[in-house]
């Protein structure tokens, strides 16, 4: 890891180089690549400093507990090598997670779909609860969202919900969210304190870019428009200004409601049906990319699981890498780095495998 690192350490320098002259501006997509890749090595750089400053201060108490004689101070030091070694794990661990080499599309931005499952309310209310931990953990990563389209419960939460986050790795680290996820507490409309299991889904779409334009002939769209309502049926506005956009080739429908002007609410419909067409050609262009995404939705039924979330337990597990954490509460307030990182790694870990038994089957 170490001769890996400083290779990377030597590039950061060669990058800074670059991105010092003055004519980089003229090719704005070089300057873009260039800049990306800065963040990703400054990250690095940053993560490797605090172990390596973390290790010496490990060393250095090490060393003062052999030779302090007073029972008191001696304890101080015990504590702080604990504390040292549990932070030099972690750190350690997230520094592995950031040596898996970047993928092209770890910066694209991602359309993230939420719908409520098996469970009735209990479900669209955990859709609104898990709507609220993704905008929290975009905020620890400094990405941005933007909500595209939602479908409020009457009873709170929401029965769908369509969000785009960008930012630095945000394809990188959502892409594995997608698939059911399982929720096991009382709802508060339970007299009885009995647990329910709910389920929702997620699906995470990759928005194309501007090499992957994707051009849609008009005469193969029916667009709606209609009254926009919200939950129990009140109006939202007077106007037609909702749009619903079918795709006829594929049946694909989406919809906007969210914008007061029509022609806004279609850009954003549009936005989300570019994304699903896009999906549908990576998904005949690429056998591996089709085998993901068939898997991320499901059915939403209770027995289809990527993730289970127990209230009563405080535990969150990720059924893929049998990660089980019991700090469900900093999970919902966007404590996420510890399942995200998990399952880069695992994932690389994966095609890595894939790659090897190919290339075995090659050579046979």
């Amino acid at each position: 890891m170490e001769e890996q690192i400083r290779k990377l350490l030597k590039r950061f320098e060669k990058v800074e180089q670059l991105l010092g002259q003055s004519d980089l501006l003229a090719d704005q997509k070089l300057y873009r690549e260039l800049a990306q890749e800065h963040a990703y090595l400054t990250d690095v750089k940053d993560h490797w400093q605090r172990v390596e400053t973390q290790k010496r201060q490990l060393e250095e108490n090490l060393q003062l507990q052999k030779t302090e004689k007073d029972p008191e101070f001696q304890e101080v030091i015990r504590e702080e090598v604990a504390l040292l070694e549990q932070e030099i794990a972690s750190n350690s661990k997230k520094l592995e997670a950031l040596l898996i080499p970047p993928d092209p599309h770890d910066n694209r931005n991602v359309i993230v779909e939420l719908r409520a499952g098996t469970g009735g309310d209990e479900a669209a209310i955990f859709v609104g609860d898990c709507v609220r931990m993704y905008k929290q953990y975009a905020d620890k990563k400094g990405w941005k969202y933007e909500l595209l389209s939602c479908a409020e419960s009457e009873m709170g939460g929401f029965k769908e919900y369509v969000m785009v986050l960008s930012g630095l790795n945000v394809h990188r680290y959502m892409q594995y969210e997608a698939g059911t996820h399982r929720v096991q507490r009382v709802p508060k409309t339970e007299a009885q304190g009995r647990v329910h299991t709910s389920a929702i889904t997620v699906a995470v779409l990759m928005e194309p870019d501007e090499e992957e334009k994707i051009v849609l002939d008009e005469r193969e769209l029916k667009i709606d428009t209609y009254r926009a309502s919200g939950a129990g049926g009140q109006h939202v506005n007077t106007t037609d200004s909702a749009v619903r956009i079918t795709h006829l080739p594929t049946g694909t429908v989406v919809y906007c409601q969210e914008e007061r002007s029509q022609h806004k609410n279609k850009d954003k419909a549009m936005r989300l049906l570019t994304a699903k067409i896009a999906e549908e050609k990576r998904k005949k262009a690429d056998k591996e990319m089709a085998s993901l995404r068939s898997s991320q939705v499901g059915s939403g039924d209770r027995s289809e699981r990527i993730r289970t979330y127990n209230f009563s337990q405080n535990r969150v597990t990720d059924h893929r890498i049998d990660l089980t954490l019991y700090k469900l509460n900093l999970v919902m307030d966007g404590d996420l780095d510890d399942i995200t990182e998990g399952l880069v790694a695992y994932f690389h870990q994966e095609k890595l495998a894939a790659l090897n038994e190919r290339a075995k089957m090659g050579v046979e």
